[in-house]
């Protein structure tokens, strides 16, 4: 069973890669292969501008094993409306570097004091197709948490455990076809939350460094 210490342990022992991903790694399952991700890349978008971003991958230190904070988004927003995801959002002028708006957009969202959060380490950045380059911030929780979720953007918040999210054998690929063209994306489903896109990404990154990889 993964414990903190071993995650901790792992983390620093696999260092970022310092790479970009976008969901289109689905395409050959390696994260980050590509040495020029703007070429034939159709995650980013045309003028190559990305708008910097941050989310926190929360793992909650359960005794029983490590879960997974996640948040369903409301049906409503213009941007990745009802899908499973971080919380986190754009880097605001006022803050002092990504884990910052990780840590604020995590108390706006959910209601989690930023004290609360033991930032450990971060992934890759990610370019997601609206627009930004997202830094995934990973940060320890102790239980019991106290959700005080933000009706207008968070539908539910929900863990998942860990292992059962870094498991390669729960990891799909699929492709779609958007605007005319085919995108590639890694899926997870677990129970009735089906997780895709950059969220699957990410997991995905964390799984690989958790493996040493």
């Amino acid at each position: 069973m993964l414990t903190r210490e071993h995650v901790i342990e792992r983390l620093d022992r696999t260092p970022n890669g310092g790479r970009v991903r976008t969901n289109d790694d689905a395409r050959t399952g390696r994260g980050g292969s590509n040495p020029n991700p703007f070429d034939d890349n159709p995650w980013y978008p045309e003028d190559g501008k990305l708008r910097p971003a941050a989310v926190l991958v929360p793992l909650v230190n359960h005794g029983g094993g490590l879960t997974v904070l996640l948040t369903k988004r409301t049906e409503h927003l213009n941007n990745h409306a009802g899908q499973i995801s971080f919380p986190g959002g754009r880097v605001d002028d006022e803050d002092d570097g990504p884990e910052h708006t990780a840590l604020r957009e995590t108390e706006e969202e959910v209601g989690i004091d930023r004290n609360r959060i033991e930032i450990v380490s971060h992934l890759d950045d990610y370019v997601v197709g609206t627009g930004f380059l997202v830094r995934p911030v990973v940060g320890f929780i102790e239980p019991p948490i106290d959700v005080d979720k933000h009706d207008h953007e968070v539908d539910e918040v929900f863990e998942a455990p860990l292992e059962f999210l870094i498991d390669p054998e729960n990891v799909e690929r699929h492709h779609r076809e958007f605007n005319g063209r085919v995108r590639h994306f890694f899926a997870i489903t677990y129970r009735d939350y089906y997780i895709w896109g950059a969220t699957a990404g990410m997991l995905c990154n964390l799984a690989e460094r958790l493996r040493g990889e």
